[in-house]
């Protein structure tokens, strides 16, 4: 297969910012999301993560063990920033916990969570 540029030694280029079809976090949307991870990875909540971007959401799952379901997951929207907020925050059973326009009042049920587990 020399020549096809097909192989398993090829490379492919990163997406550019803004590339079509797909949607991505903003550094400073990520570096909060990030925060909040490392504060729950501190308070012994959260052990693990995982990220997914396709052509119409970005997803954030944050995972007590790697092995089961998301215990919070987290998507980015962008066609529904009209309508109901962009950002949409899931439980550990699919439930909606907060929808929004701000990312800072759809992580709170998870900064609340945070502060319970401090305090015990």
């Amino acid at each position: 297969m020399a020549g096809s540029g097909s192989g398993p030694g090829q490379i492919v280029a990163f997406p550019a910012r803004g590339a079509a079809g797909q949607v991505g976090f903003e550094r400073e949307e990520l570096q909060r999301i990030l925060d909040l991870y490392g504060r729950m990875v501190a308070a012994g909540e959260w052990r693990d993560y995982a990220m997914d971007f396709d052509s119409k959401c970005a997803t954030f799952a944050a995972f007590r063990r790697t092995a089961e379901r998301p215990q919070a997951r987290l998507e980015k929207r962008p066609a529904l920033r009209n309508k109901q907020g962009m950002w949409t925050l899931f439980g550990e059973h699919g439930q909606v916990m907060k929808r929004g326009h701000d990312l800072a009042n759809v992580l709170a049920p998870m900064e609340r969570r945070l502060v319970k587990a401090v305090e015990d």
